[in-house]
């Protein structure tokens, strides 16, 4: 059975101390449901905080719980009350809650917050590192733990790991005001599967990833190093049965005979939330007392039933939030209310099960209005809980569940007279019409659970997996490279087709018109100072900068993709057959707009190419204006010898017949090579690859589909390989 490993801020159990003794609490939740049902498939053990700060316990009464926990394949990681406070209240709920839902106006950014939050996401690794195996799975939760997939990355970088974000992600534009934004992206790119409720956020991310750490996607896959990481959307689900079975257990009708005693024949209208400012609880009220100001003849007939579950109450915002929703319940029963009339019945307090699959059974409407939700369970609870069909669900659009529960009355939670109107609706709608909204919704529920989207995250990251070992079949491993050491040391005529930008020099190792290194000079000059070798560098770059860089060495140079040849030892450089540039003084002013209308862009003209380079612009906007500009010259090419190519941030416009193969021929032709190694990155190297004999080591350096045989990480594990070839 396979193994997996989920790690969560909390466990799944709480852990306190009364009068020197013990108690272990179950605090199983929706997620914990769905996680524990993959036991049947996996060997789980979960890691996380036990809830009891480890300053209140003895040393030996830590044993104790780690070795009670352990029974259930839990581990502890045990923190500090300084920690607590600085990491959890602090960081976690300071920072990043109210900023990932769009509150920057309560968002503190403190360091020690930050060196705290890092301090606990290393615990966390060090704590999943003692029972980690190779061939483990390892499944991160939620935004306590954005650091930590990079930090078992680098620890262990074959591992299977997969991270899931229960809260919103933030568009760009919010999420760059976060100081440690890098290092938050960094850290979740450390997985191989990145989940998320919406594919809102999936696009969120996937913007930010692009614009503050420069990975783009491909169909919301990213290339990070040599891995490739999938982005995808995961809408949790929730226990479907447990909530539409509910309502037939006793505990439960007596529930519901109870409040159907004090409410009478009332209509009712329930709202549950936990007490946070982003639930939009205030603007909730508002509209219910808008709602009987505008609606006189409700009075007496509808009563609001508002549950606020106790949430983060040492917290400042969360202290005055009680204030606030207390002083207008306060206000609201007391301008509409009349003797045995209450509007607003208010709960502060956590009901257990049975209570609140009575008030979902009982209500006529839920009112679920959150400014900024990552999903909201409490929407689907409600319906899955409507046995017979009957009420109506008002549900923000900015909750992640309004992409599911699309026959909702969904509203804009920021609009009162539209939740006011919304009301109005479901008290007045007819009941076929009710059900009929309620089935459909219930049957997509119960079809996509709690169980399913856990099995179905873990399936996404199987097939991440696979996809990455498909990549890696090419490989360059131990007992490959030991033969094409073999093959080089027993040839007496060795050929080097080497590109230059990203294949022997990294795009992150040099500023864009930097220059060789000493180490790779260096490196060029003893590999062509070998007789037998022949060293060709086929690079894009122009003849005169080729030259400049490279003319000392022993070898021949190929610039502009093969428009221009300078063999060994040679004077001056040549074209393979005659070209046409003409073409340039009509296409150059169109591309030289696109650079006026995208900043940070600029144009590169050579002999017979011009180069549009978008590198250093915004992401989103350069790709529009490439699509953009490739239309614009395709349109104008099309009976001229002339393409148009995309490659790592660039749009190059050239000759169709020049490409790096055809230069390559040159040389494959001249004689009968012993050994051939061909090195390139991207789509330029290609035709060099395609020329290649079938014995030949094309290596493509990253990750790709390629027609190379072989794959390096980077280039300086190139630049080892060639440095062994040499010993040899």
């Amino acid at each position: 059975m396979a193994s997996l490993i989920i790690v969560s801020n909390r466990l799944p159990v709480n852990v306190t101390k009364h009068s020197n003794t013990l108690h272990f609490q179950p605090s199983a939740g929706g997620v914990a449901t769905g996680l524990c049902s993959l036991g049947e498939s996996y060997q789980c053990r979960w890691v996380g905080w036990p809830a009891i700060p480890s300053d209140k316990i003895t040393p030996q009464e830590k044993r104790k719980i780690s070795a009670q926990l352990s029974e259930q394949n839990w581990h502890p990681v045990f923190l500090s009350a300084k920690d607590i406070r600085n990491y959890y209240d602090g960081f976690c709920n300071k920072t990043i809650w109210p900023l990932f839902h769009y509150f920057p106006l309560h968002t503190v950014y403190e360091d020690r917050h930050w060196q705290a939050y890092t301090r606990v996401n290393k615990a966390f690794c060090d704590a999943v590192l003692k029972i980690a195996e190779p061939d483990d799975q390892i499944w991160i939760h939620d935004y306590q733990l954005m650091l930590l997939p990079e930090l078992l990355r680098k620890q262990m970088p074959n591992a299977q790991i997969g991270f899931f974000l229960h809260i919103p992600f933030p568009s760009f534009e919010m999420f760059r005001l976060l100081p440690w934004r890098k290092e938050i992206l960094t850290g979740l790119l450390g997985a191989d599967l990145v989940g998320f409720h919406t594919y809102d956020y999936v696009r969120h991310f996937l913007s930010s990833a692009a614009r503050i750490v420069g990975n783009e996607h491909s169909m919301g896959t990213l290339t990070v190093g040599n891995r490739v990481v999938k982005v995808d959307a995961f809408p949790m689900g929730i226990d479907y049965d447990k909530y539409s079975i509910a309502v037939k257990d006793s505990k439960v009708g007596k529930a519901l005979t109870s409040i159907r005693k004090k409410v009478s024949d009332k209509k009712i209208i329930i709202s549950i939330d936990r007490l946070d400012y982003t639930k939009g609880i205030l603007q909730r009220l508002e509209a219910f007392d808008l709602f009987l100001s505008q609606n006189p003849k409700y009075k007496k007939k509808v009563t609001l039933i508002l549950v606020a579950v106790p949430s983060r109450t040492d917290v400042g915002d969360y202290v005055e939030l009680r204030k606030q929703v207390e002083g207008l319940v306060g206000r609201i029963n007391g301008e509409h209310g009349t003797i045995g009339w209450v509007p607003v019945w208010y709960l502060y307090r956590f009901l257990p099960l049975e209570r609140l699959v009575a008030l979902y059974n009982i209500a006529d409407v839920a009112l679920v209005t959150p400014l900024r939700d990552g999903m909201n369970l409490i929407a689907k609870e409600f319906i899955a809980a409507k046995t017979d069909g009957r009420g109506v669900l008002i549900l923000s659009e900015m909750a992640g569940a309004a992409g599911e529960l699309g026959e909702a009355i969904v509203v804009n939670a920021h609009n009162k007279q539209a939740i006011v109107h919304a009301i109005k609706e479901a008290l007045e709608m007819p009941l076929e019409e009710q059900i009929e909204r309620n089935r459909t919704m219930q049957k997509r529920l119960s079809r996509y659970t709690v169980t399913r989207w856990a099995h179905d995250f873990m399936e996404s990251l199987s097939g991440v997996k696979k996809i990455q070992q498909g990549l890696s079949i090419c490989k360059i491993d131990k007992p490959l490279r030991e033969k094409l050491i073999r093959e080089y040391a027993k040839s007496s005529k060795r050929l080097f087709l080497l590109d230059y930008d990203g294949t022997l020099v990294g795009f992150a190792d040099k500023p864009e018109k930097a220059g060789p290194d000493k180490e790779l000079l260096a490196l060029l000059r003893t590999l062509a100072a070998v007789p037998k070798n022949e060293v060709v560098i086929i690079s894009g770059r122009d003849k005169a900068t080729l030259d400049y860089w490279l003319g000392n060495l022993n070898a021949s140079l190929v610039a502009e993709h093969g428009a221009w040849i300078k063999e060994k030892k040679a004077a001056d450089w040549r074209v393979i057959e005659p070209l046409r540039n003409d073409w340039k003084q009509t296409i150059k002013p169109i591309i030289e707009l696109y650079v006026d209308r995208t900043p940070g862009s600029f144009i590169e003209e050579k002999d017979f190419s011009l180069v549009w380079h978008f590198r250093k612009s915004n992401p989103e906007l350069a790709l529009l204006r490439a699509q953009e500009l490739k239309g614009a010259i395709l349109s104008l090419t099309g009976n001229m010898d002339i393409g148009v190519f995309e490659g790592n941030k660039i749009i190059e416009v050239k000759n169709i017949g020049i490409n790096k193969g055809q230069a390559a021929k040159l040389w494959i032709a001249s004689r009968k090579w012993g050994f051939i190694l061909a090195a390139g990155d991207d789509y330029t190297d290609e035709d060099l690859f395609a020329a290649l004999p079938d014995k030949a080591y094309s290596i493509r350096v990253g990750y790709g589909i390629s027609k190379a045989r072989f794959n390096l990480d980077s280039a300086r594990d190139l630049r080892l390989l060639i440095e062994e070839l040499i010993k040899n």
